[in-house]
């Protein structure tokens, strides 16, 4: 599956935007690597994953993923790992390809479409 796959098959654009806040706090830790080199000490790591944690909580609702991927944040070197992305990646599929039946409220059925 390539990303221009991922992207046709996010349907809104809260997880269009969490894909874009994931993927630029990702390459930012990257790119400025010194700066976060220490993990949880840095000041500056800390609140990048501050403010993205509560970013993607604010757009896809909270998950579980989310949990284990600040904790890692948390540790030195793990800022070359995209963990934000990843998480979001976990969180959308997750919501996209559910199995489950869609519970619609009581009232009369809905026009098909054409």
């Amino acid at each position: 599956m390539s990303m221009a796959d991922i992207w046709k098959s996010l349907k809104t654009p809260e997880h269009r935007l969490a894909w874009v806040v994931a993927i630029a706090a990702d390459a930012l830790q990257i790119a400025v690597a010194p700066l976060f080199a220490e993990g949880g000490i840095s000041p500056a790591d800390v609140v990048l994953d501050v403010v993205v944690g509560a970013l993607l909580i604010r757009l896809l609702g909270w998950h579980w993923a989310f949990l284990p991927t600040f904790a890692a944040e948390l540790m030195p070197g793990f800022d070359l790992f995209p963990t934000w992305t990843a998480a979001v990646f976990f969180v959308t599929r997750q919501q996209v390809r559910t199995g489950e039946p869609e519970i619609l409220p009581p009232g009369p059925a809905p026009e098909p479409r054409r």
